[in-house]
């Protein structure tokens, strides 16, 4: 008997209450979910985020059919498995010759061609899920020419009202508390931290884990450890547990770094909020909340909200703007490959050794990691943009499509010439140094750019400057840094460039 509907659930869209699944019957429709082996192997995934993906989607069909919907689930170690998404909807089509195929917009311009490619009368719908839709994006944008994600942030906090008092103006009189939310740990260090709820594997997610080290004992990293939420009931528990145990302290520290210490007091909560475990709106409610009640400060609530209201919202509004064009994007002409120690961990420089060995451990690093740390370093040392995405997406749980090529090609990267930011990320180790304690067990100096102490980040910052010198004269919020450098004499200018040339041709 034909289907009604069929409607094509991926691995990122784990939402019972997507706008797919509107008018679901569970006589006449079914919902395809679908393990594919060209989406695991397209980029050497992370061994962890093969397993997050595989056991959340299992458990989110065995929910469904428990709710008493229809469910054609493909798994990737069935015999005669479609390879391919679009190839298992094609036989899907031709098995039940559905009236119609119902898709959310995926979040992968890439997945979203090949679908529509194998069905081409497909219905797209809008994911409820985001508190903006592209359509949206575009209308606050309007003709602006320069449209930043400040500006897309007070748009968004007049239009939900969160945050703002009953006078339309932002509580405690400013927009952001940057100011309040750069707090290193100093000496002492961050002293005993929350835990982060430990997730037991079950049964289902066992069994993921044997078929992902068999079938892929190449990707980075292990399964070993794997203890992240795969259901919205666990979901929802790391949620309450960060709201009560780590929100109130995550202002103060969202910017420091302390070596061995994963979480500190940040929400881990993205890669369920990617795969839809968990809602923005919920999720930013919960913060709201704890302020209203006197348990979280103003600048921990309003440096939460802003990154999911503001960062996460803007950057899809970004992605699905301006792709396909976006991805090849190259403002600074990079083009070096990503050193090999990216993959291991292998190296002498204490932040990085940190950072990668934590990222292969856990497939996370937190955002400071991520910018200031880890992207920079790539920034500096000029590696090919695209190629920089990709490895993130690799070895991050939460990196899906939408928001990682934003996030690293133009925010961290600054390749899409200032869309994601109006400057580069840049800085010296002399950032690093003041921002973790990193610097204190390197035998690298950040104070110095030459020489056999010299550190890798500040002799890199040094010719990186050098290098756009003629690219960034006319910005002005890189004023400072370009009269820094005009202050040193040539000769150190050309020795610091023939120091990099030097760390390229170790290093690669």
């Amino acid at each position: 008997m034909s289907l009604r509907r069929l409607v094509v659930i991926c691995g990122d869209q784990l939402d019972a209450d997507s706008a797919a699944l509107d008018g679901f019957d569970p006589a006449r429709d079914a919902i395809l979910m679908t393990e594919a082996q060209e989406e695991a192997t397209y980029l050497r995934q992370h061994k962890k985020k093969l397993v997050l993906f595989f056991s959340a989607m299992r458990h989110f069909a065995d929910a469904q059919r428990a709710g008493g919907r229809s469910v054609l689930y493909r798994r990737l170690d069935d015999e005669g498995a479609p390879q391919t998404l679009a190839d298992s909807l094609r036989v899907a089509i031709a098995e039940h010759k559905p009236q119609e195929v119902v898709l959310a917009r995926p979040g992968d311009w890439r997945v979203l061609q090949a679908l529509t490619e194998a069905a081409p009368d497909l219905r797209l719908v809008e994911e409820r899920h985001f508190l903006t839709g592209p359509d949206d994006w575009a209308a606050l944008k309007g003709d602006r020419k320069r449209f930043i994600m400040e500006d897309f942030y007070r748009a968004m906090r007049r239009r939900t009202g969160w945050l703002m008092d009953d006078a339309g103006a932002p509580l405690g009189g400013a927009w952001n508390f940057d100011k309040d939310n750069r707090k290193s740990f100093g000496r002492d260090g961050p002293g005993l931290t929350p835990r982060r709820p430990h997730d037991a594997p079950d049964a289902v997610t066992l069994d993921v884990m044997r078929m992902v080290e068999t079938r892929f004992p190449d990707a980075p990293g292990s399964t070993q450890g794997f203890a992240e939420p795969v259901t919205r009931k666990a979901a929802l528990a790391h949620l309450r547990a960060f709201i009560d145990d780590r929100l109130a302290r995550f202002g103060d520290h969202q910017d420091a770094i302390a070596m061995g210490h994963a979480t500190l007091w940040h929400a881990r909560l993205s890669s369920s909020l990617n795969l839809k475990l968990l809602n923005p709106r919920e999720v930013c409610e919960a913060a709201l909340a704890a302020h209203a009640q006197g348990r979280a400060p103003l600048n921990a609530v309003e440096g939460f909200v802003r990154q999911i209201l503001g960062w996460r919202e803007f950057t899809r509004g970004v992605y699905w703007a301006l792709m396909p064009e976006y991805a090849t994007r190259n403002a600074l002409g990079a083009d070096a490959p990503i050193p090999a120690f990216f993959w291991t961990a292998e190296t002498d420089m204490a932040c990085l050794r940190d950072a990668l060995g934590q990222l292969l451990r856990e497939g996370y690093a937190h955002h400071i990691q991520r910018l200031m740390v880890l992207g920079l370093f790539l920034m500096l040392w000029g590696a090919n943009p695209r190629r920089t995405h990709e490895w993130h997406m690799e070895m991050y749980l939460d990196a899906i499509d939408w928001v990682s090529l934003p996030n690293m090609l133009g925010m961290s990267q600054h390749a899409d010439g200032g869309v994601m930011g109006t400057k580069p990320y840049c800085a010296s180790g002399a950032y690093i140094d003041r921002m973790s304690d990193c610097c204190r067990s390197c035998r690298y100096d950040p104070k110095q750019a030459t020489g056999p102490k010299a550190c890798p980040f500040t002799t890199l910052y040094w010719d990186f400057l050098s290098r756009h010198r003629a690219r960034f004269q006319p910005n002005m919020r890189m004023k400072m840094q370009l009269a820094n450098l005009a202050r040193k004499p040539e000769e150190e200018v050309a020795a610091i460039a023939r120091a990099a040339d030097g760390l390229r041709d170790r290093l690669a």
